[in-house]
């Protein structure tokens, strides 16, 4: 005879962000006998992440390289997602500020729960938020939205990489060596790698001794700026000079980018399966770079992060003010000021990174309980 389901729950995803952010929670409620659905459209490394974590998904729709498309595909993704949902008739839905998963639920007798921490995403707040049986954000989220906003004390990245969910592997900078050694620059004319980090088997996460060999490991970040919220935004400017600059000084400067690269970079780009990037970000003595989440990510981690866009957050201030954890720049901040800051927080001493991490945790919760607590409270009501 068949077990009977707790419940059923509808999960969405649109951004590899939120394979992180769900991918344990959707354990833990399979665990307590729930009925999980994973709904997906793609998006950069978004399949590729489901698939290294074994979800099982459906995929909506594709992708989208301009706003026109992202309306198009948009609005397949919430038509089709619709005629699941009246088959499933969940009990509850979940996404990251999703405007489908707020209409659709309209059409069964569920609970829409959703999740953000993103006030400039204006227009899919906007379209979505109003519609929500329950918005959910961190305590640091700038805006209020009404008697059915529900903060916490934490970030969405503590979902993945709170101390409790997350051990980075340090075999991650033995197994990009052979890319350092390919020829990158900071590999060359700054002294050439020697082998694995000193030590990388106990190394902490931030701690400015992990380097692949004597060099100070840089991760960059670049988007692509394709997202509904990053409409008429731009990018870094100086990326070449930037690097230069950096690597002159004897840093290795590593690239993870959602579109092309100029050709003077295209050889520092990462070779990594994407699922192995919080490992490299854990042991990088700095990230660097226009991506909110990865700046977030390697503060959590407590690796040292500079911030490089006109996009704010109250998350962002948050980590910034509260716990000196990133450090934020405007988008049209000259090369030369990036490489100075980028130079002031690698020479702060790595027990400061350290406490101030800890300060974090004594003072966040473990992000994906509150998710699983969230859905059996709902489901029950």
């Amino acid at each position: 005879m068949a077990t009977t389901p707790a419940g059923r729950v509808v999960v969405t995803v649109q951004h590899p962000a939120h394979v992180h952010f769900f991918r344990n929670a959707i354990d833990e409620l399979e665990e307590r006998g729930y009925d999980v659905r994973v709904f997906a459209r793609a998006k950069d490394v978004t399949e590729a992440l489901l698939e290294a974590y074994g979800i099982e998904y459906e995929r909506l729709a594709g992708s989208a390289e301009s706003p026109f498309e992202l309306a198009k595909v948009q609005a397949t993704y919430e038509y089709r997602l619709l005629k699941r949902v009246r088959r499933l008739d969940p009990d509850v839905m979940l996404a990251i500020g999703e405007p489908a998963v707020a209409h659709a639920s309209a059409a069964v007798d569920g609970h829409s729960v959703l999740f953000t921490d993103t006030e400039h995403a204006t227009l899919s707040n906007a379209l979505a938020l109003p519609f929500a049986d329950l918005v959910c954000t961190p305590r640091a989220f700038w805006d209020d939205r009404g008697s059915s906003h529900y903060t916490y004390p934490g970030y969405h990245e503590l979902a993945y990489l709170h101390p409790d969910r997350f051990s980075p592997d340090p075999s991650v900078l033995a197994d990009l060596e052979p890319q350092v050694e390919a020829g990158l620059p900071a590999a060359t004319d700054g002294g050439a790698a020697s082998g694995t980090a000193t030590g990388a088997d106990s190394v902490e996460p931030g701690d400015a001794t992990a380097t692949i060999g004597d060099e100070s490991l840089i991760v960059l970040r670049l988007i692509s700026w394709t997202a509904a919220h990053d409409i008429g935004q731009e990018g870094m400017a100086g990326v070449e000079r930037l690097v230069a600059d950096l690597e002159r000084e004897g840093a290795t400067v590593l690239v993870s980018a959602e579109g092309d690269l100029p050709p003077a970079l295209a050889d520092r780009r990462i070779d990594l399966p994407p699922e192995r990037m919080h490992d490299l970000l854990a042991h990088a003595d700095l990230f660097l770079g226009e991506s909110a989440t990865m700046a977030i990510e390697s503060a959590v981690l407590g690796t040292p992060s500079l911030y490089v866009s006109d996009l704010d957050a109250g998350v962002l201030e948050e980590l910034e003010t509260r716990y000196g954890l990133i450090r934020r720049l405007e988008q049209d901040a000259e090369p030369s000021q990036v490489a100075a800051t980028a130079r002031e927080l690698l020479a702060i001493d790595d027990s400061t990174w350290r406490e101030r991490r800890r300060t974090l945790f004594d003072e966040t919760i473990d992000t994906t309980e509150f998710v699983v607590n969230t859905v059996e409270r709902v489901s029950d009501a």
